[in-house]
């Protein structure tokens, strides 16, 4: 399966579409190659690991005391620092994240995970190595 976002729940967007058809079309092309014998050269690739979901911060009552930060919002799959803002209480107060490395945050704010006790899924970015890969034909 093609995952490609964000996008809101019900709205069809060109832009998304767009990433979405180009991302198909290359795994199709790969394929053909493959089922050619064409030899794929060694290559790497940066991809994100999901290390953990983060929940919104909650009262005794389970429920919702802060929202994402607006410096957050939007902003998925780009680089989140200690101490960068991570959630705005209701108050005023800027809750900040606290972590010793670099995390990469997705799913930031969806609809669909409220329900789940997400706020976002924390990654980390790592590179994956695949050594040159050919179809064997017997």
């Amino acid at each position: 399966g093609v995952e490609v976002g964000p996008q809101p729940q019900g709205v069809a967007r060109a832009d998304v579409l767009d990433k979405m058809r180009k991302i198909v079309k290359h795994g199709l092309d790969f394929v053909q190659l493959f089922n050619e014998g064409k030899e794929l050269p060694p290559c790497t690739i940066e991809v994100f690991k999901i290390m953990e979901k983060v929940d919104y911060p909650r009262n005794k009552n389970g429920e919702i005391i802060a929202i994402i930060h607006p410096k957050l919002q939007d902003q998925d799959w780009q680089p989140l620092k200690n101490g960068d803002p991570l959630f705005l209480t209701l108050d005023g107060e800027v809750i900040p994240y606290e972590g010793n490395c670099t995390v990469y945050p997705t799913f930031i704010n969806e609809a669909a995970y409220y329900e789940k006790k997400q706020a976002f899924v924390k990654t980390e970015k790592i590179k994956l190595c695949a050594n040159h890969l050919r179809l064997s034909v017997s």
